[in-house]
């Protein structure tokens, strides 16, 4: 079969999968965006194929991809991404959808498996419920380490953008208060996304801004893996982020920088705390000494990020309250009963 016989519509492919299973045939169905193909791409599509005799691939369209990463992606297009997936033995059809999720395809498709890439449950996938419904069966593999296409294109922008010749005047560099957000400035909900259920933890915004007076950055660090997940928008970010922000401009605040990653842990991002990504980014644009900086955060990946960056973790007991910090993780990090209490030992000089 040549490779444009394997792009077919939706509607194509239904029609097909009807009759390849009406002769037995055992159909898997996975989707994704699959811009800058990689081998870990490779690797996932030749376990999803091993587990059935046809697999079809659902792809993003180009306007489905925009709505959830950024304007400047994909940076293939979806014709171009179809033609690249149709050309792999392992896949047997790819078609393009606008949807966000897989509700719709699933509910056409009713493939015996629902494959999936990532480290999370099967039960954390929207559409698992309907899977099983019908009697299908929801299949993870696990993500391959080392390969992303974020990645890839986090790795061709810092080369393209900084500058080589740059050098950092090391005299001039300012400490910083690198603080998370859910569970330490406001209070912790699950993938929180309505502006109206943001609840500030009291006195944290008056302490930063003690803080911000008295020479320090304030830079907010937060995870917010929903937004690759689908289960919102960075536009319902931003809505959150402006009540943040309106309510530190009334205590007369400045808040430096706010660094979100989108990106859920399958897609192995360097901005994903515990990896340092978005703390080094604000100690490049920002001219941060790190040894003389703090992380604030209420969870052991705060505490990481932390340490990786060279930056001093402070765990408040707010949110998630450090509940995951291993008791034999070596040092043991600074606590403190909140934001406020954390940013007053700082400021009184301790730690040191």
């Amino acid at each position: 079969m040549t490779v444009q016989n394997k792009v077919k519509s939706r509607e194509d492919v239904v029609a097909l999968s009807t009759q390849l299973k009406s002769s037995g045939k055992r159909i898997g169905f996975t989707s994704g965006v699959f811009d800058l193909l990689h081998p870990g791409h490779v690797d996932y599509l030749e376990q999803a194929r091993a587990l059935c005799d046809v697999l079809i691939v659902g792809l993003n369209s180009d306007a489905s991809v925009k709505s959830y990463k950024t304007q400047d992606r994909p940076f293939v297009n979806e014709n171009d991404r179809a033609r690249v997936l149709a050309a792999l033995s392992n896949v047997d059809y790819v078609f393009i959808f606008s949807e966000r999720r897989n509700a719709g395809n699933i509910e056409a498709l009713k493939p015996d498996f629902y494959i999936k890439a990532g480290d999370y449950a099967a039960n954390e996938l929207s559409s698992a419920p309907l899977v099983e419904q019908y009697g299908g069966k929801v299949v993870i593999i696990p993500a391959r380490e080392g390969y992303s296409s974020t990645k890839l294109i986090e790795k061709i922008a810092n080369t393209a953008e900084i500058p080589r010749s740059v050098e950092i005047k090391r005299d001039k560099l300012t400490p910083a208060i690198f603080v998370d957000r859910d569970g330490v400035i406001n209070e912790e909900i699950e993938y929180l996304h309505e502006p109206d259920k943001f609840k500030l933890i009291p006195g944290g915004l008056e302490a930063l801004k003690r803080a911000s007076d008295a020479g320090y950055r304030i830079v907010v660090i937060t995870n917010q893996a929903g937004i690759g997940l689908g289960y919102f928008t960075k536009e319902d970010l931003f809505k959150v982020n402006k009540v943040m922000l309106a309510a530190a401009n009334t205590v007369g605040l400045q808040i430096d920088r706010v660094y979100f990653c989108p990106h859920s842990q399958a897609d192995k991002c360097s901005c994903r705390k515990p990896e340092p990504g978005m703390i080094l980014r604000g100690a490049a644009e920002l001219g941060i000494n790190l040894g003389k900086s703090f992380v604030i955060g209420d969870r052991f990946l705060d505490v990481r990020a932390a340490e990786r960056a060279g930056v001093t973790p402070i765990l408040v007991a707010t949110g998630h309250a450090g509940k995951d910090l291993p008791k034999e993780h070596k040092p043991q990090p600074l606590r403190a009963a909140n934001l406020a209490e954390a940013v007053g030992k700082v400021l009184k000089g301790i730690p040191a």
